[in-house]
C-alpha cells in the first residue's frame, strides 16, 4: 500500500479559500466606487403573483438560452454530447437565485466564486462593465476541480452592478502530467491542471489576448479550449441581452424583487416541508477503492445528516484523511451536498441554491477526502468524492423521506457515486494531437423509487439532461470504432423495486497507426457504491478490461462483429480504479459502468414482475431463482409453487448464516401502520414504544433500545449479492470485502443490504428516528 503523506496547509493558502456565503461580509468589503443594485423589501412586498411567475420563468427560460448558444459554439463532446456544463444568475452579491438543469454540483459553487472576486477584485483590477472573469481554482469555487471552468459576468444597470451571469463548462484537457488532467501518481495539485483564481479575461467588451493565450496554453489541444472559452463568453453576452431586456420591460426593482423572492420562496418552501417530517439523525458511508496507481487500500465518506425542525446539518466527521489524487474542496462538498437536496427535496421547488442553502449546514473537517487542504491532487473531485458525498446525502435525505407515508415517494436508491472515466491521448495519420474520452458512463442506472423500478441508463443524478455521445458522431470525432454499447442483463441493483440497469462498451482503436495513452479512473471497483434503500441491493460494480493483441481485425475481415470479452480474443487485462497504460492499435478496451441500487428485500418483488424482466433480458434465469426466488419456465411464465419453495429456502440460508432456527413466516402489516406510528417500510412503532417488524409484526426492539443488534446478521462472500458483483475485489484492494444484511430474525425479510469491507460496522439511526416520531 502507498498511501500519501498528510499534506500540510501552505502559509497564505487560506486567502484563495470561500467557504462563507455572507452577503452582507461581501457588500462591506466592496470600495464606495463600485456601487450595487440591493433592491428592498417594500419592492418584494408588492410584487404580485402574476408578474413574479412570468419574470421567474423567464429568468429560468435565460438558462436554457445560454445553454443552447453554449452547445452551438462549442466543439468539445463533453459539451454537445454529455451536457457536463451548467448556467447560474446571481443577484449583485453573488447569491444564485435561478441554476440550469445541467451540471447542478457545478453551478451550486459558483457563488463562491463571485463572493471571492467582489472581495479580492474589486478594486484591483476593478469590477466594471464589460467584463468577465475566468475561473478554474476549486479552492475559490465556481467547480470541482481544475477543468471546470468558470466565466462569471458581472451585469450593470445605470451604473450600478445588477448581477451575474456565469457559464461553467468541464473541459477534456488543461495541462498536468497526463492526458486529461488527471493523473493516478499524483499525490499533490503539481502533478495537475494549474489552479487559477478568479482574473479578468474580458475587459470593456474585449477578451484579453495575453490572458487568453496564458490560459489556453497550458492544454495539449489549445484550439478546442479556445473555442470553448468564446463559447462560454457568448453564452453569458447572451444572457446579458436577455437580462437587460427583462428589466427594460419591467423595471430593476421588479426582477431584482423577483430574484430576491425566488431565493426566499425557495427557502421558505423547503423549511415547511422540512417541519413535516420527524426529527431524527440518518447515517451512511461510501467508500472509495484506491487513492491512486499502486494503492490498494479502502477509504470512506463517512455522514451523519440531522434534521431539527426545518434545519438540515450535513456532518462529515469521520471522514478519512486526505491522500493520493481522491481528494475533493469544501465547495465539492458543498456541490455533492446540493445535487442530492435538489431532486429529492426540491423537485417542486424553484432551484434557486441561494435559498435552499439557508436550510442547510455543511460541517467538514480540514484536510479529509471532502475537504482538502492546499496543495492535495483534486483533478479526480467530481467523479470520486464529490459524487461519494452526493451518494451519502441522498441515502441520508432518502431514509428521512422514507419516514413519511407521502413523502416517501420522493426517496430513491444511490446512483452513480462515481463515474467510470478513461481518457486516451494521441496522434492521428495526419498528425494532429488529440485527447478525448469514453463518455457512455453518463448513462448511469438510475436507484429504484419506493413505488417503481429505477430507470435503465437513465443518467446522472447531478445532471437532470445528461446524455451520451452519439456513437457515429463519436467515430466521427475520436479515433474509436464501436464493438458494441448496450445495457447489461443484471447489473441494476435487486430488490422489491429494481435499481436501473447499466450498460457496457467496447471499442478498438482506428484511424491511428501508433499506441495511445491511456488514463483510467473511477473507484467502485472493489466496493459496491450505488447501495440499496431499506433491504435493496446494490447495483453492479464498475469494470474495465483492455484485451491484448485482440483478434478483432481478423474478425471484421471476415464480416462478424465480437459481442461479447471472450470473442475478443488476446489476454485480458484487468485495469485498476487509477492507473495509466499503453492502448496499442491491435487491443479492445472494455468498459461496465455503474447501475442504481434497489429499493426493498428482492424476495418482496412481484413474480411476475421478475417474469417480466427475464423476458426482457434484464435479469437472467439465475439471477431471478438466485436473488429473488422466482422460478420462471420455458414459456417464460413463473412457477408458482416453486416460487414459493423456492423463497422460503433462501430465507431458511438467512437464518441458517445468521445462526439462526427458521420460524413460520406470517403475514403482517406489510409496512400499512399508522403514519405517526411509521418508522420505514420495514418498521413501526408498537405498543409500550417497542419497535416490530412491518412484515411480520415480530417485536425486534424495546423503547430506546438499538436495532441493529436485535436483527440478525448475515455475512459471506460478495458475490451472494449478484452476479455483477462477484468476487474481483481481491484484484484491487487487500482489505476484506464481503456481503452483509440484516435480516427479521423471526421472517428474516431483509431491512439493510451491503458490500463492504469487513472491517467497518453500520452506524445507529433507526432508533434515533424512533425517538423522533414518538416525542
Amino acid at each position: 500500500m502507498t498511501n500519501s503523506p498528510r499534506l500540510q496547509r501552505v502559509p497564505g493558502s487560506d486567502a484563495y479559500t470561500t467557504r462563507s456565503a455572507d452577503a452582507q461580509a461581501v457588500l462591506d468589503s466592496l470600495p464606495d466606487t463600485l456601487r450595487v443594485h440591493r433592491g428592498n423589501d417594500e419592492d418584494v412586498e408588492r410584487l404580485d403573483p402574476l408578474t413574479y411567475e412570468v419574470v421567474r420563468h423567464r429568468l429560468w427560460s435565460i438558462t436554457d438560452e445560454m445553454a443552447d448558444a453554449l452547445k452551438r459554439m462549442s466543439g468539445s463532446i463533453v459539451v454537445t454530447d454529455a451536457n457536463d456544463f451548467d448556467f447560474a444568475i446571481s443577484d449583485e452579491l453573488g447569491q444564485t437565485a435561478q441554476i440550469a438543469l445541467y451540471n447542478t454540483e457545478l453551478a451550486a459553487c459558483i457563488d463562491l466564486a463571485i463572493f471571492w472576486t467582489l472581495r479580492h477584485r474589486a478594486v484591483n483590477p476593478g469590477i466594471a462593465d464589460g467584463d468577465m472573469f475566468l475561473c478554474n481554482d476549486p479552492w475559490v469555487g465556481g467547480g470541482l476541480h481544475q477543468n471546470d471552468v468558470s466565466v462569471m459576468q458581472p451585469i450593470f444597470w445605470r451604473g450600478e452592478l445588477f448581477c451575474w451571469t456565469s457559464a461553467v463548462c468541464h473541459e477534456l484537457d488543461l495541462g498536468g502530467a497526463s492526458p486529461g488532467s488527471r493523473s493516478p501518481k499524483a499525490d499533490s495539485v503539481f502533478w495537475e491542471a494549474q489552479p487559477t483564481p478568479p482574473l479578468k479575461i474580458r475587459s470593456a467588451g474585449t477578451i484579453l489576448r495575453d490572458v487568453e493565450e496564458a490560459y489556453v496554453r497550458r492544454s495539449r489541444t489549445p484550439p478546442l479550449v479556445s473555442l470553448d472559452l468564446r463559447a462560454q463568453v457568448g453564452a453569458n453576452l447572451m444572457g446579458r441581452r436577455r437580462i437587460l431586456g427583462l428589466i427594460e420591460r419591467y423595471g430593476a426593482s421588479t426582477v431584482k424583487a423577483v430574484m430576491r423572492r425566488m431565493m426566499d420562496d425557495a427557502e421558505q418552501r423547503l423549511r415547511r416541508k422540512l417541519r413535516s417530517l420527524p426529527d431524527g439523525r440518518w447515517h451512511s458511508t461510501q467508500y472509495i477503492d484506491s487513492s491512486g496507481e499502486g494503492d490498494r487500500g479502502v477509504y470512506q465518506v463517512q455522514l451523519e445528516l440531522t434534521k431539527s425542525d426545518s434545519q438540515l446539518t450535513f456532518d462529515f466527521a469521520g471522514t478519512s484523511p486526505q491522500t493520493g489524487m481522491i481528494n475533493c474542496t469544501w465547495a465539492g462538498a458543498r456541490g455533492g451536498v446540493i445535487a442530492a437536496i435538489l431532486p429529492l427535496l426540491a423537485g417542486d421547488i424553484p432551484w434557486s441554491p441561494g435559498g435552499l442553502l439557508r436550510c442547510v449546514d455543511l460541517k467538514t473537517v480540514p484536510g479529509t477526502l471532502i475537504d482538502a487542504e492546499y496543495p492535495a491532487a483534486i483533478a479526480m473531485a467530481p467523479v470520486g468524492p464529490a459524487l461519494a458525498t452526493a451518494m451519502a446525502s441522498l441515502q441520508c435525505i432518502s431514509k428521512l423521506l422514507d419516514t413519511d407515508p407521502e413523502m416517501r415517494r420522493n426517496a430513491m436508491a444511490a446512483c452513480g457515486a462515481t463515474t467510470d472515466v478513461a481518457v486516451f491521448s494521441g496522434t492521428t495519420r495526419r498528425g494532429a494531437p488529440f485527447v478525448t474520452a469514453i463518455a457512455e458512463h453518463a448513462a448511469m442506472g438510475l436507484g429504484a423509487r419506493t413505488y417503481a423500478d429505477g430507470v435503465d441508463t437513465g443518467g446522472v443524478l447531478a445532471i437532470p439532461q445528461s446524455r451520451i455521445p452519439d456513437a457515429e458522431m463519436n467515430e466521427f470525432k475520436s479515433p474509436f470504432l464501436y464493438l458494441w454499447r448496450r445495457e447489461e442483463c443484471d447489473s441494476g441493483g435487486p430488490g422489491k423495486f429494481r435499481g436501473g440497469l447499466s450498460g457496457s462498451v467496447c471499442v478498438v482503436a482506428h484511424g491511428v497507426d501508433g499506441a495511445m495513452r491511456c488514463v483510467v479512473s473511477g473507484a467502485g471497483k472493489a466496493v459496491s457504491q450505488n447501495v440499496g434503500v431499506a433491504g435493496g441491493y446494490p447495483g453492479n460494480i464498475q469494470r474495465d478490461v483492455i484485451v491484448r493483441g485482440s483478434s478483432v481485425a481478423d474478425s471484421l475481415a471476415r464480416g462478424l462483429i465480437p459481442g461479447s470479452l471472450e470473442e475478443l480474443g488476446g489476454e485480458p487485462e484487468l485495469l485498476m480504479a487509477q492507473m495509466e497504460t499503453v492502448f496499442q492499435p491491435s487491443d479492445a478496451f472494455f468498459m461496465h459502468w455503474q447501475a442504481g441500487g434497489g429499493y426493498m428485500d428482492p424476495l418482496l418483488r412481484e413474480p411476475d414482475l421478475v417474469a417480466h424482466d427475464v423476458r426482457e433480458l434484464k435479469v437472467s434465469g439465475s439471477a431471478a431463482a438466485e436473488i429473488y426466488g422466482v422460478l420462471v419456465d420455458e414459456t417464460g411464465r413463473v412457477d408458482l409453487m416453486a416460487t414459493s419453495r423456492r423463497r422460503a429456502k433462501i430465507r431458511a440460508d438467512r437464518a441458517s448464516r445468521a445462526g439462526l432456527t427458521p420460524a413460520a413466516r406470517r403475514d403482517g402489516t406489510g409496512g400499512e401502520v399508522d403514519a405517526l406510528r411509521r418508522i420505514s417500510e420495514n418498521f413501526f412503532v408498537g405498543p409500550g414504544e417497542a419497535v416490530h417488524c412491518a412484515h411480520c409484526e415480530h417485536e425486534l426492539a424495546g423503547a430506546g433500545a438499538e436495532l441493529y443488534p436485535a436483527l440478525a446478521r448475515v455475512e459471506g462472500e460478495t458475490d451472494l449479492g449478484g452476479p455483477h458483483i462477484g468476487r474481483d475485489h481481491k484484484a484491487y484492494v487487500d482489505e476484506l470485502i464481503i456481503f452483509r444484511q440484516y435480516v427479521c430474525p423471526h421472517c428474516q425479510t431483509a431491512s439493510l443490504t451491503q458490500v463492504v469491507p469487513a472491517s467497518r460496522q453500520e452506524r445507529e439511526d433507526v432508533v434515533e428516528v424512533v425517538e423522533a416520531v414518538t416525542a
